[in-house]
């Protein structure tokens, strides 16, 4: 059955048509929503609070998106609504101070594995991996992070680029402290 025809008996509160729709991207959503939650539990709390939004807002999706592109944007957006609850500040920068960072001035050896990067974005600081993983890995911009992060742009590049910088850092002390 198609997206669309399940979306449809979505909105008439069909609950097979929702499970069929569970079923189908849950395992996609759980790993989105791991990539922002500190442990399994949390994300898979994330993920059912973001389908419990996605199922009772099913009336708002026009379908301009993909279903999935729209129910994705709500599990970001519920992982960084829980991380906020946490009391978990993304510390303010001093505007004054701030330079524009080139977001091209980074480089990853081409022996690091997908593994390692993301252990490494894990052990970031919470102001730093956030974005990180919303810039990289999500392909949100930085207008559309401030937005959802309460931050201005400005502090969302230089979060980028502070992060990426300690990525560096962590990804080559692992290449040299190794024996590489």
């Amino acid at each position: 059955m198609s997206d669309l025809l399940l979306v449809e008996q979505c909105k008439q509160n069909n609950r097979k048509a929702q499970m069929a729709l569970y079923r189908q991207y849950c395992d996609g959503m759980f790993v989105i929503a791991n990539r922002y939650m500190k442990d399994a539990a949390a994300a898979e709390d994330a993920m059912q609070d973001a389908f419990i939004k996605a199922f009772s807002r099913m009336h708002q999706f026009k379908g301009d998106v993909t279903f999935g592109a729209w129910l994705k944007r709500i599990v970001i957006n519920t992982c960084l609504d829980q991380i906020k609850a946490r009391k978990v500040d993304l510390y303010a920068i001093n505007e004054e101070v701030l330079s524009q960072a080139d977001e091209d001035d980074w480089q990853v050896d081409d022996e690091t594995s997908v593994p390692e990067i993301m252990q490494a974005i894990e052990e970031l600081p919470e102001q730093y991996r956030v974005v990180v993983k919303m810039f990289l890995l999500e392909g949100y911009d930085h207008s559309e992070i401030a937005d959802v992060l309460g931050i201005s742009e400005s502090a969302s590049r230089t979060n980028l680029y502070r992060g990426k910088q300690k990525l560096q850092q962590t990804l080559n002390h692992l290449r040299y402290g190794t024996g590489y």
